[in-house]
């Protein structure tokens, strides 16, 4: 991405925020799997969003209108032994040349500049509760900064949670951020095509799931957005199982929920399909309500509808299927109010996607369903789940957990599927497994 990208962020912040406040935000840290050894790191998605800097150890700090420079860093100074052993980074030379700070200090200045910096604010706005080491060195600059009162030093006298400025920003995708998205998205439904192809019985899961991960690794992005879940034959109805050890039967349905990240930017796909390569007549007809239910939901997705409108159209295409298979007795719209979809369509219909699977951004305003605008991107993804100890249903239904989901983009006249090369209709799927 463009340092302009970043840049404008950040001048849109300090606009919001205003001159006479200040606001501050930390990079992700180090997290240790075992003994001496980390996990692999993945930088926090607020910090990257303003700085674009991508090593731990760094607190960004912004203050509109300071002459000396509005963007100060804070970061590890360049270290030979350290790129001799863990490789490059930016030092303090690299944090101004290659990442715009206005200015940039040793990390372990912070304690010394930051009561300078937050000296006569009126208002601090960083991440509340979101790191204690923060927290508890936030309020005690503030303590130092009060014995000082009687020489004419002010403190803040308001702390603010950033994210209530900084999410609303991230709910909105720019054209460079769609670029990143769409590419994960193109990359993620390659995976899925090649899932399908490599499928049969007798290989296992984690089989399934190491065919999608060395395709996004092939297509350079080396990380996926979340954990895979491959979930064949009841696995399927516990819904964030990612177990992975099971061998596929035949028979059996095979759901995939995966999707690659593409520079802190997430793909998020499901698609469910059968393990012979040919639905069966009761996965047949339990695909297709739940397909008809996402295209049903899909076209609510276009501005000026509300959040919640997909869910319902969906809700209502599932329900009334439901009752036509028999899994569900009464009336369609009583059993809507009642929530009895609920014994086997449990979640909601989508989220919010970007920088993280599960994006941020209010799904509500003053209690009521937020409507959806041009450039925000939210997941569609209906699904049925029966459980294989479900009594009270005929048993060629037990046992099927089928959930269908896409990346839906809200554009100035209705929505774009980012995900559309995922083949998800009945033909598709079974000629991609037969070869044809």
């Amino acid at each position: 991405m463009q340092a302009n990208e970043f840049n404008k962020r950040r001048q849109r912040l300090m606009q919001d925020i205003g001159v006479g406040n200040i606001a501050l935000i930390g990079s992700a840290m180090p997290r240790t799997r075992n003994r001496d050894v980390d996990y692999p790191f993945r930088q926090d998605s607020d910090f990257f969003y303003l700085t674009g800097f991508n090593e731990a150890d760094a607190l960004a700090v912004f203050v509109p209108g300071r002459e000396e420079g509005e963007y100060i860093l804070f970061c590890r100074e360049f270290d030979p032994t350290k790129a001799l052993w863990e490789g490059a980074h930016a030092g303090l030379e690299g944090a101004t040349k290659h990442y715009a700070a206005d200015q940039a200090f040793p990390i372990e200045d912070v304690p010394e500049r930051l009561p300078e910096l937050l000296a006569g604010k009126r208002k601090v706005f960083y991440p509340l509760g979101h790191d204690a080491d923060l927290d508890a060195s936030v309020l005690e600059w503030l303590k130092e900064l009060r014995q000082k009162a009687r020489s004419g030093v002010s403190a803040p006298h308001e702390l603010s949670a950033l994210e209530q400025i900084l999410h609303e920003m991230r709910l909105f995708k720019s054209a460079a951020e769609l670029k990143l998205m769409r590419h994960a998205a193109e990359v993620s439904a390659q995976g899925h095509i090649k899932a399908m192809q490599t499928c049969k019985a007798g290989r296992y899961e984690y089989q399934v799931e190491a065919e999608l991960v060395y395709h996004f690794m092939q297509a350079g992005l080396r990380a996926v957005a979340y954990p895979s879940i491959v979930a064949g034959g009841k696995n399927a109805c516990t819904l964030h199982y990612t177990t992975n050890d099971c061998e596929l039967q035949d028979g059996d349905l095979l759901l995939i929920d995966a999707g690659a990240e593409c520079d802190h930017y997430a793909a998020d796909i499901t698609r469910t399909f059968p393990v012979s390569g040919r639905f069966s007549d009761a996965q047949r007809q339990l695909y297709q309500l739940v397909l008809d239910a996402q295209y049903a939901a899909i076209a609510e997705v276009k501005p000026g509808a509300t959040w919640i409108q997909p869910h319902e159209a969906a809700v209502e295409v599932l329900t009334r299927g439901l009752v036509k298979l028999g899994l569900l007795k009464g009336s369609v719209k009583k059993l809507v109010k009642d929530e009895k979809y609920k014994a086997f369509y449990m979640h909601r219909t989508g989220h919010w996607l970007g920088m993280d699977v599960h994006d941020v951004g209010d799904y509500k305003i003053d209690d009521t369903w937020r409507t959806l605008e041009p450039g925000m991107v939210l997941t569609v993804e209906p699904g049925l789940y029966i459980p294989a100890d479900c009594k009270k249903v005929d048993p060629q239904w037990r046992g099927i957990g089928i959930r269908i989901e896409d990346d839906v983009l809200v554009t100035e006249d209705g929505h774009e599927v980012l995900t559309h090369s995922a083949p998800k209709t009945i033909a598709e799927i079974e000629a991609i497994m037969q070869g044809a």
